[in-house]
């Protein structure tokens, strides 16, 4: 994702797919197209179904969103890039990606820099992470709104995670983010970027012996079936981000512009409620399983990446974690 243009023609079968999903008018109704990578079971989606109903609600029918799940239009970076050139409206993005378009994201993969829950909500709708929602459109994209995904902790296929040591030798699956890459390696494992839908076969082969997720990823993608160990370290809080094409956001009314903002607030608080108990139910179905849940200490965890951290001070991002902090 570090060059932020759409390149060549590799892209042009999932353009003809879109249909140049940008806002396609039909008489007076203007169709948003949304593409995504999850399951169709999971509370992001289901908050998406809920922010079209809102906002065919909204508009008595004049706007209406389209939502095409399971990475029917390409894979993340490939919707996030469709949104660049206008050619798709909406996408769904985990924030740890996005930090090769805009590196304030970094915050959001640093280890412990909430506190807990509460923390993490509070510090989304703070003057920071409202300045966070809006940072990507200097690369085309404008954030609408945060969906949760809870706290991401390790699990294993051969080895549980008690403290940091136990990382150690092994390589463990993260996004694409550098900052997750030198977060194992503080931690004392190493690192290996895989996309999401290689992920299980890549477990089972033993390509990688473990990664980090949410409890509902974790169960939803069916990763359980190959890891034994799922140790709750609550290394980070890392956000959905709903994003939309710039082109495409200026391109609506001002009005229609105040429907869909509506929409997509009432789409995250809906979302939020479903998330929590989606958690303890997919942790409960893990466990039920097999899986053996790891409760560690998380001290040794946060010791581990006190340097890591500290090597932010004096930068927009070591500005971001000290007003985090201060909430």
């Amino acid at each position: 994702m570090h060059n932020p243009t759409i390149r060549n023609w590799r892209y042009l079968p999932i353009l003809l797919s879109a249909l140049l999903a940008s806002c396609a008018g039909q008489s007076d109704v203007t169709v948003l197209k949304l593409g995504h990578a999850l399951d169709t079971g999971h509370t992001v989606h289901k908050g998406m179904v809920h922010m079209a109903e809102r906002l065919d609600l909204y508009s008595g029918g004049k706007m209406k969103i389209e939502i095409y799940p399971s990475g029917q239009l390409g894979s993340e970076r490939q919707l996030v890039e469709l949104l660049q050139i206008g050619s798709l409206a909406m996408t769904k993005v985990s924030s740890s990606p996005l930090e090769s378009f805009v590196p304030e994201m970094k915050v959001f993969s640093l280890p412990y820099v909430f506190r807990d829950h509460a923390h993490f909500r509070k510090a989304l709708d703070s003057k920071v992470g409202q300045s966070l929602l809006l940072a990507p459109e200097k690369v085309r994209l404008r954030g609408l709104g945060y969906y949760d995904a809870g706290s991401r902790s390790f699990y294993t296929t051969d080895k549980p995670v008690t403290t940091p040591a136990d990382l150690k030798g092994l390589k463990i699956r993260v996004q694409k983010s550098q900052t997750s890459v030198d977060m194992i390696a503080a931690m004392g494992g190493a690192a290996t970027p895989i996309s999401w839908g290689e992920l299980y076969t890549a477990l089972q082969q033993g390509v990688v012996d473990g990664a980090e997720n949410n409890p509902p990823s974790l169960f939803l993608s069916r990763q359980y079936e190959v890891s034994r160990y799922y140790s709750l370290d609550e290394h980070t809080f890392v956000p959905d981000i709903l994003l939309m094409s710039l082109h495409i956001w200026n391109s609506l009314s001002e009005q229609e512009q105040v429907w869909l903002q509506q929409a997509v607030k009432d789409s995250v608080v809906f979302q939020g409620e479903l998330w929590q108990q989606a958690s303890d139910d997919a942790l409960a179905a893990i466990e039920a399983s097999g899986v053996e849940i790891i409760r560690p200490d998380k001290q040794p965890f946060m010791d581990a990446v006190v340097e890591m951290k500290a090597a932010y001070e004096g930068t927009p991002v070591g500005d971001m974690l000290n007003a985090i902090n201060a909430l």
